[in-house]
């Protein structure tokens, strides 16, 4: 086989690979559950208490992020991007200087002001879809009527892994694919995406006692599934000082999909099914 031939059929293969996971992502429904998740927190007030308790010091840091980021690198980098994108660099710059910081702000918010009150509002989303007693293999559950959040006890385990250097290493090895003109984006977009669907579900796999293989195997049967839902968190995230708020919201909706999965309600095929192989 020439190397013209070998070429073709790889471009094949990875063309074959991404219909395949589009496939996948279109039937699963994934993609939709962090819209879910925006309108089930809007309308149920008592899961607002983790956030309400951490807006005012989230409020702060984002707007003292942001005002950093266009004093400091936003200049910079549209110079650099005129050079590749021409009239597009502007708009590029400003995407890849929201990135930046929505990035920044979520590692910094995540890893000092947010990881108990994320934790509280995935719980609390299963205790209000009547899934208590998975929530019970993770922390002590309290009588206290109908509140769901009123009924989180004290954490047997903390699930929520704070920010590695190893992910900070990778999202800053991904950005300059930012200076290719659209198709960078994107790519950078869907790898941000593919680490960050499977992170959503960290308190599932533990909640189901998934060991790493376990959750390996998991993910890469749904892959599709899980990169159209993160792709979606991860545009919902960019929103500059919004991004905490979607942060709790795509939690809601990280949880809203495990309650589902567990009660064989997913629009996904079979994935009830693999979820009992999993216990």
């Amino acid at each position: 086989m020439s190397a013209k031939e070998k070429v073709k059929q790889t471009v094949l293969e990875d063309v074959e690979r991404v219909k395949a996971l589009s496939s996948d992502a279109a039937r699963s429904g994934a993609y939709l559950y962090p819209l879910k998740g925006v309108a089930y927190f809007m309308t149920h007030r008592s899961l607002w208490k983790p956030l309400m308790s951490k807006l005012v010091p989230n409020i702060t840091l984002a707007i003292g992020v942001i005002s950093f980021m266009f004093i400091f690198a936003y200049l910079p980098q549209a110079a650099v991007l005129s050079l590749v994108n021409g009239p597009l660099a502007v708009f590029s710059s400003i995407l890849l200087t929201l990135s930046e910081s929505s990035t920044l702000i979520t590692i910094l918010s995540k890893t000092f002001l947010i990881d108990d009150a994320l934790v509280d509002t995935f719980d609390g989303t299963l205790v209000a879809r009547n899934m208590t007693s998975m929530v019970a293999e993770g922390r002590q559950i309290k009588s206290a009527g109908s509140d769901p959040i009123a009924k989180l006890g004290k954490l047997a385990k903390r699930p929520f892994r704070k920010f590695t250097p190893s992910a900070i290493i990778r999202y800053f090895l991904y950005l300059p694919l930012n200076f290719i003109p659209v198709v960078g984006t994107v790519i950078f977009l869907v790898l941000q995406a593919k680490n960050n669907g499977p992170a959503s579900h960290t308190r599932y796999f533990q909640l189901k006692q998934m060991d790493t293989s376990q959750k390996e195997d998991w993910v890469s049967k749904r892959r599709g599934a899980y990169t159209s839902f993160g792709l979606v968190t991860t545009l919902l995230e960019l929103v500059p000082v919004a991004s905490i708020l979607f942060a709790f919201t795509n939690t809601v909706g990280a949880a809203l999909w495990a309650a589902d999965i567990e009660q064989g309600s997913t629009t996904a095929p079979k994935l009830r099914e693999q979820a009992t192989k999993a216990d």
